[in-house]
């Protein structure tokens, strides 16, 4: 198997449209769903290397949606986790591999775009593996974060979706790119807006990253999934033949919650080197440093407890959260 590829990024940054075009490419395992083993099967079954853990998980496993899309034997695919996986890195592997054997090919894309804060350990678990960073204006992901209904203001902020969007953005993106720099070279960063508006430029240098071709015509005659039919929040677009996906913020972010949203975030957009409406960005108030400061702390702390706690036994089981992916 030559290296795997993982796709990160904020939710709604387009990590699948990424994903289609590289299947679109050839070369590479088809999977379309997460596998989520970081941040929802290991805290959910705990440590895999116990057997009664093992066996519960691939239970489960084998009645969720990833298992239908894999395409593997049920029998087989179960004894073989049974009598070789140590953990959760391990399972991703065996899954992977035998999907991409399956289907002929020789290198498989993980595109779980909540791996970020997991980065380190999947460069210690993968050594070989590339790590691609999509990051996206953090205006329109947030127009799309609240439009799915995704975003989750504190309770003093509710009604304030753009915001507490906008902030996660930040906090997931800074999280990406300081822990993507700790693994350069295997890690690269690729713009959406750039993905869209020139494609050939990037997936040339994708390509360079990745030691394999990624042909923009074939792509467009392939056409997978996203890369034919957008997977856009703003269906109406599509319906009036209008699909914008750059610089959707323009027409579409609420004017008068725009000055309070590049206040706590316009400066983290400007140093990604998006312009923001208003020609000075500050770094806000102190009441906005407070709240960018809170919002921060309680995903660092959401993070940790879904990881380190059994909070994360009280979501809904596993199988039913690659349900709906």
């Amino acid at each position: 198997m030559k290296p795997p590829v993982f796709i990160v990024g904020c939710p709604r940054s387009g990590t699948s449209y990424l994903y289609h075009l590289m299947l679109s490419a050839g070369g590479f395992a088809e999977f379309r769903t997460q596998m989520n083993v970081f941040d929802v099967l290991e805290p959910i079954y705990g440590n895999l290397s116990i057997a009664k853990n093992k066996t519960k998980m691939m239970n489960d496993w084998l009645r969720s949606k990833a298992f239908k899309v894999s395409g593997l034997d049920a029998a087989e695919i179960k004894a073989r986790v049974l009598s070789e996986c140590g953990g959760v890195s391990d399972f991703l592997r065996i899954v992977m591999e035998e999907v991409a054997r399956k289907q002929g090919v020789d290198r498989w894309i993980d595109s779980t775009p909540t791996n970020i804060p997991h980065l380190l350990r999947i460069k210690k678990d993968f050594p070989e593996a590339r790590i691609v960073h999509i990051i996206r204006d953090g205006r329109d992901v947030a127009l799309s974060l609240a439009k799915r209904g995704w975003s989750r203001p504190l309770p003093w902020d509710r009604g304030k979706p753009l915001l507490a969007a906008g902030l996660y953005w930040e906090w997931i993106v800074r999280k990406g790119r300081k822990l993507g720099a700790a693994v350069k070279p295997d890690y690269l960063e690729v713009r959406y807006e750039a993905l869209v508006t020139q494609p050939v430029d990037v997936l040339l240098r994708l390509a360079t990253f990745l030691e394999r071709e990624l042909d923009y015509e074939r792509i467009r005659r392939v056409g997978v999934g996203s890369v034919t039919t957008p997977l856009t929040a703003f269906k109406e677009e599509l319906a009036a033949g209008a699909f914008e996906p750059v610089g959707r913020w323009k027409s579409k972010f609420p004017p008068e919650q725009l000055p309070l949203f590049e206040c706590m975030v316009g400066s983290y957009l400007q140093e990604l080197g998006y312009a923001c409406s208003s020609r000075e960005i500050s770094n806000g108030s102190a009441r906005a440093n407070y709240t960018r400061l809170t919002y921060h702390a309680y995903y660092e702390f959401k993070q940790w407890a879904k990881i380190n706690t059994p909070l994360s036994r009280l979501m809904v089981d596993y199988s039913n959260t690659l349900m709906d992916k």
